[in-house]
């Protein structure tokens, strides 16, 4: 389990392509605290240790995840946000975050407003997934409030510690984005009925 709360970015520096699955190499200042079998969260995704050398290490990502994700675009240099799992004596700072990405969204606009930055998002809605006014959301792996939430679309307001922190400062209109909606709203659609509002 995770919190959004991104520690580190780290680089691709390989990709190798076995039968249907990728294995990612990626470079990190975390990764000598890492360990093999361990579940570290890449843009949202949870992806288990394979290998770790110095400061490199790599995880594999099965044909489901890569089908599901933005991963599978990743290439030597590309940028991911990086979180280790929840210790279990720490403070839970940002929300309940699985690292099962329930689809992915697109960025349709990036707005700079004087030392903040507001980014609209929009989603297919016929998967199911909703967002609601001041709800959670993880986007990359980073835990965020929404607003301007609409039937497929919503809106996030970015302070410059996470502008600076995650991939966010790389973000621009149209690119792909990983999206996890909050659990405790998924239950509770699930519950109330496929039709809930």
């Amino acid at each position: 389990m995770f919190t959004g709360i991104v520690e580190a970015i780290g680089e691709v520096t390989n990709v190798e392509e076995q039968g249907t699955n990728k294995t990612f190499t990626f470079l990190s200042s975390l990764a000598k605290d890492f360990k093999i079998d361990q579940s570290i969260n890449h843009n949202g995704v949870c992806l288990t240790v394979v290998a770790v050398e110095g400061e490199s290490y790599k995880v594999t990502a099965i044909e489901e995840t890569l089908s599901k994700t933005n991963l599978g675009a990743l290439t030597p240099g590309s940028k991911v946000n990086l979180e280790r799992c929840m210790p279990a004596n720490g403070r839970f700072d940002g929300h309940i975050v699985q690292g099962h990405v329930d689809q992915t969204g697109i960025c349709t606009n990036v707005e700079e407003r004087d030392g903040s930055w507001l980014f609209d998002f929009k989603y297919d809605a016929g998967t199911g997934n909703i967002t609601v006014e001041k709800g959670s959301i993880c986007i990359n792996g980073v835990s965020l409030t929404v607003f301007n939430s609409g039937e497929n679309t919503f809106r996030v307001a970015i302070i410059p510690y996470t502008y600076s922190f995650t991939n966010f400062h790389s973000l621009r209109a149209g690119d792909s984005v990983n999206l996890e909606f909050d659990i405790l709203g998924k239950y509770i659609k699930r519950i109330l009925g496929a039709n809930a509002v």
